[in-house]
């Protein structure tokens, strides 16, 4: 999971727009996206100046478009996951240069696909710690979706991942990250931060029950590391104690977020 950039503690205006492309384009390169891109390339440039040159921005931004558009199915949302991915590359930048989010710990969870168990340890992280604590997950292969046992599983637990989408792993977020959570995977660049290897079982093509178990495991474990850092939590949620579940309504399942835009992009 990638959890929504903040800034000054408030989600990012991309965690609630969808910047895309008119349906009737069919192309990723049409002059229509490329306006798009150049607009989010101007916002974000401007957020982050302070941080970041135009030209990080740009490639930023290129690198994420050019891995998106090599397996996207609809054209026209690339320019909302473009945007999505290039504020938690930046949000992380901003905050590596002592900006925004500077005293709360960064958290980072890499599997290999980032759609399962890293998405789960994120979501835990984020629901038990709050804004204690600053939450990013990333794959080393993203897959593109989101394993729907395990949107499923967590909305059982109270935790939506409405909002949630897979993300490469860039060095960026790795060398800003205070931990590093490994789960079935290993980087290339060691930050020299405390990197932590759990060895969880991978949840892909598993029943819902297996899922359930791997959720659980990941959620006592993640309570234990915010708790060895010093970070509040609530026990009683990741010990399982039944809490109120997300509704994951057909309108929810059916409607344009991020994860069901994610999924439409890369499955049809």
């Amino acid at each position: 999971m990638s959890a929504q950039p903040l800034v000054d503690g408030q989600p990012t205006d991309s965690a609630h727009r969808l910047r895309a492309v008119p349906s009737d384009s069919t192309e990723a390169t049409s002059p229509m996206a490329d306006r798009v891109i150049a607009r989010i390339t101007d916002d974000l440039a401007q957020r982050y100046a302070d941080t970041s040159t135009r030209a990080q921005v740009e490639a930023i931004i290129a690198d994420a478009r050019r891995q998106i558009e090599s397996t996207s199915h609809h054209p026209e949302f690339v320019p909302a996951l473009v945007e999505h991915y290039a504020h938690d590359v930046l949000a992380t930048r901003a905050r590596a240069a002592g900006g925004v989010g500077v005293g709360v710990p960064l958290l980072v969870f890499v599997c290999e696909h980032n759609e399962g168990r890293s998405q789960m340890a994120a979501a835990w992280a984020e629901h038990l710690g709050g804004e204690h604590v600053q939450v990013r997950s990333a794959g080393i292969h993203p897959s593109g979706h989101l394993n729907p046992h395990v949107v499923d599983v967590l909305a059982e637990r109270g935790i939506s991942l409405d909002g949630a989408y897979p993300s490469p792993l860039h060095g960026d977020v790795l060398n800003a990250a205070d931990v590093v959570v490994r789960l079935g995977c290993s980087t290339d660049q060691e930050p020299g931060r405390h990197v932590i290897d759990w060895d969880v079982r991978d949840p892909h093509e598993q029943p819902i029950e297996v899922v359930r178990e791997v959720c659980d495991d990941l959620g006592a474990r993640v309570a234990d590391l915010l708790g060895s850092m010093g970070v509040p939590t609530d026990r009683r949620a990741a010990a399982g104690v039944p809490v109120q579940p997300v509704v994951v309504s057909d309108h929810a399942r059916n409607r344009w977020s991020p994860t069901r835009m994610l999924r439409t992009l890369f499955n049809d």
